[in-house]
């Protein structure tokens, strides 16, 4: 796979997205900050900024009625609608027409979603495939810079991805953290915009023909999901994260290490039989969903040289069919010079 070279079209359409979770800071203020500015300075590229929860966004809260950010299936992207409808998957189904239709050859070329987590995880690139060899350059890309930054592989086939970002062709999530939700930090805020510059650099460097060498990278991939140990009838959590644990997100966990710490003072521990990583600890937003953690494997996969397939014009304003039919709130077109 690394000898080998891969040819493919250009990336000229790009979509920037923040604000899907509305207490989620970051991606807030650097979509809003971008909106602001009226950012157009994307070199052979045409960028489309979106907020993409603003309902959410003005009430600084993760969701209104329900998480949009699992409304992305083809199942819920085709539902009918109604007046009943919650609020986020009608949000849904307008950003699948401004930004898909996903599967679609009229989808947009990179979608990139901008998240916070209160887990310790530092800057990671979530994505639904391995082999997605776009998203897997950009990694290698933000390798190279100062930025240490974490590849995160959900292995979902296209039509059960649930995330913005899956309306793509290609796509990924920026998952920063510690922050607390509802507030936002510099620091958080500062890697994040560097990560999203990297990231549109690599992209221009790419469609002006620069090609980019292979390599193995490290991916982190999903096994499974662990819940708070819970009251037989209640249901309310009967521990929390082990001190050992807490805060310690991509640091291998092994059979018998301490995971929670009942709150009668019992120490549980891991009682799986292969070491794994753990991360999204104790992360706030998961409570709701079940997951204290989550655990998974890591292995080095092989991404082939890169190259341009040919060269086209990106066009001065990507005014396209999306723009001139619907401009959900929150999104803004800017074109490439």
């Amino acid at each position: 796979m690394e000898g080998r070279e891969v040819v493919l079209p250009t990336v000229s359409r790009v979509a920037l997205c923040g604000g899907t979770h509305g207490n989620e800071l970051s991606g807030v203020y650097l979509v809003r900050e971008r909106l602001k500015r009226k950012v157009e300075e994307e070199e052979h590229i045409s960028v489309v900024t979106v907020m993409s929860n603003p309902r959410a966004v003005q009430q600084c809260r993760r969701y209104t009625e329900t998480d949009l950010n699992r409304c992305f299936t083809h199942a819920t992207l085709s539902g009918p609608v109604t007046d009943k409808t919650p609020y986020e998957i009608v949000r849904s189904q307008e950003l699948n027409t401004l930004l898909g239709p996903k599967g679609s050859p009229e989808a947009m070329d990179l979608v990139c979603d901008l998240h916070n987590t209160t887990a310790n995880m530092g800057l990671c690139l979530i994505a639904y495939s391995d082999c997605d060899w776009i998203s897997l350059h950009i990694y290698r890309y933000l390798q190279m810079s100062d930025i240490p930054v974490r590849f995160i592989h959900f292995d979902l086939p296209l039509n059960e991805a649930y995330s913005l970002d899956s309306v793509g062709k290609h796509g990924f999530a920026i998952e920063i953290g510690p922050q607390a939700h509802g507030v936002v930090r510099s620091n958080i805020l500062s890697t994040m915009q560097e990560g999203v510059q990297q990231m549109l650099e690599w992209v221009r460097l790419f469609n002006s023909g620069t090609p980019f060498e292979g390599g193995k990278v490290d991916v982190y991939t999903m096994v499974k999901n662990v819940d708070y140990p819970r009251d037989f009838e209640t249901r309310g959590i009967t521990a929390a994260i082990h001190p050992q644990l807490q805060d310690r997100d991509f640091c291998l966990l092994r059979p018998n290490d301490p995971v929670f710490q009942t709150f009668s003072g019992e120490t549980l521990k891991y009682t799986g039989t292969e070491p794994l990583y753990p991360f999204f600890i104790n992360e706030c937003a998961y409570y709701e969903k079940g997951i204290a953690l989550s655990l998974w494997s890591n292995a080095a996969s092989p991404s082939p040289h890169m190259a341009l397939a040919h060269s086209r014009a990106v066009p001065d304003r990507q005014e396209t069919r999306a723009d001139t039919l619907l401009r959900p709130e929150g999104a803004r077109w800017t074109g490439a010079r």
